[in-house]
Formats: structure tokens, C-alpha cells, sequence
């Protein structure tokens, strides 16, 4: 069973829109724009893109960065490993040409049985809806979370608001940086 990882640039009060400047969102760009950059905070995605040998998104967050990701030179490991993007509407015709090998799932049945392939860990970037829906099924493994110290109100959030029993957590490893971002790297307890 493969390991399905969540990673997310998340504010304190649980907001993962926009944090590279998405247009439409009117905090956009809140993780460059609102707390100063230091290096050792992103050391998780250098490690994500080493240790991770699939990346999963739902179609949004898939129209968001396959234009802009595969031409980007801080992203080898993404851009090289398979990519399973969540639509229902996304057609073959649809897909970039440029980003490796890209696979359409229609369902979280997809991507279940994804998960049960032999294979590394299967890392979900971005896909708030995607998220959502994945946690709500019991399918997410593990949360690697970088934690910016801001408290943005409106947008989307990454956890759902569905009324289900407690879900406990264990947190594996954190560190604070000298900006106030926190990395929380947590396993969803079964």
C-alpha cells in the first residue's frame, strides 16, 4: 500500500488558498508577500521531491500549475515523476504535453486502487477540494504541513467541516523557524 501524503503551505487558521499569488483570491501570494523568507523553512519540499515518487491534484490546482511548474528549475523531482490528476472533466486533450507522464482519475476509487499499486509515496500539492474530499475518505497517510504564523479569514480551507468521528493524529517531526513558520509532519493514526 502506497503512502498517500498531503503538503500544504496552510495560515494558523487553516487557509491553503492562493499562497504563490493564484489569481482571484484576495490574500494571494500570502507565503512570499507576508513573512520573510528563510531558506531552511522549504528544506520539506527539497526532501518531498527526493523521497516522493508520484504526485496527485485535482483539476484546479492541475490548470494552476501545469502551465507554469514544468519550466520552473527549483521543481526536478516534481516535474520528472508521474503525475494522477482527479477530473471528472479533464479530457486527454486537456494535458500538457511537457510534464512527464499525466494520468486522469475520475474517482476517489481511483484513487484508491492507486494506492494499492506497488510504488513510493504519492504526494497531493495544492487540491484544497481534493483534499478535502480524499481526508473525508479516510485515504490521506500523512500531513506534511508548513504553518505560516497569519490568520487570513476567508478562503478555502484545507480540512473539511464535515461532522465525522475524531481523527487522532501523531505528530512525527516539527521544527519553528526564526520567520514563525512551523513544519508539522504528521501520521494519520489507524
Amino acid at each position: 500500500m502506497r503512502t498517500l501524503i498531503s503538503t500544504a503551505f496552510v495560515s494558523l487558521d487553516g487557509v491553503v488558498e492562493g499562497p504563490g499569488g493564484e489569481a482571484g483570491y484576495r490574500n494571494a501570494g500570502w507565503t512570499f508577500k507576508d513573512v520573510e523568507f528563510v531558506p531552511e523553512a522549504y528544506e520539506l519540499k527539497g526532501r518531498e521531491q527526493e523521497e516522493a515518487t508520484a504526485m496527485l491534484l485535482g483539476r484546479v490546482s492541475y490548470e494552476s500549475f501545469a502551465p507554469v511548474w514544468p519550466d520552473m528549475p527549483e521543481f526536478p523531482g516534481y516535474n520528472a515523476m508521474p503525475k494522477y490528476v482527479v477530473s471528472t472533466t479533464l479530457t486527454e486533450d486537456d494535458l500538457v504535453t511537457n510534464w512527464g507522464d499525466i494520468t486522469i482519475l475520475r474517482s476517489l476509487d481511483d484513487v484508491a486502487a492507486l494506492k494499492g499499486t506497488e510504488g513510493g509515496p504519492i504526494i497531493v500539492h495544492g487540491s484544497a477540494t481534493l483534499n478535502r474530499a480524499l481526508a473525508d475518505a479516510g485515504l490521506i497517510d500523512r500531513y506534511h504541513l508548513l504553518v505560516f504564523p497569519l490568520l487570513l479569514g476567508a478562503g478555502k480551507r484545507l480540512f473539511s467541516t464535515a461532522d465525522q468521528d475524531t481523527r487522532k493524529l501523531k505528530l512525527v517531526e516539527s521544527e519553528t523557524y526564526s520567520n514563525g513558520i512551523q513544519k508539522n509532519i504528521l501520521d494519520v493514526v489507524r
